[in-house]
């Protein structure tokens, strides 16, 4: 990639959100940054940019559906059942992990909803 990626609005509000998950984050501020001096503004939170790299790492991926629309822009794609962002496996890949289980699963039932494919 190249840059530093740029937020839209809603990601920037997403992202707000996940800040406070990271075990650095203490209260506004930066427990990475700080020299031991004088607290440091945890710089992720204040910013419409992805600079922070322990965020981009650890945290991000909990959403994986953010993560994808940021992080792999070029190879994202809506999933066709929920419409999330996800990155495929495979050029052929049409639905999100959660999604793709809950397809199969539907697939692999009978057409009359009886799982033991036995007739009443």
């Amino acid at each position: 990639m190249n840059g530093i990626p740029r937020l839209t609005y809603q990601q920037y509000r997403a992202v707000r959100r996940l800040v406070h998950d990271c075990c650095n984050y203490d209260g506004g501020n930066c427990l990475a940054l700080d020299d031991g001096w004088e607290p440091c503004v945890c710089v992720q939170s204040i910013t419409y940019s992805l600079v922070c790299k322990w965020f981009r790492a650890a945290v991000l991926p909990t959403d994986k559906g953010l993560c994808a629309a940021l992080l792999h822009r070029g190879q994202a794609r809506p999933c066709a059942e929920c419409g999330a962002m996800f990155v495929p496996r495979s050029n052929r890949g049409k639905y999100c992990d959660e999604c793709a289980a809950n397809v199969r699963r539907r697939r692999k039932l009978p057409a009359n909803g009886n799982a033991a494919g036995v007739d009443i």
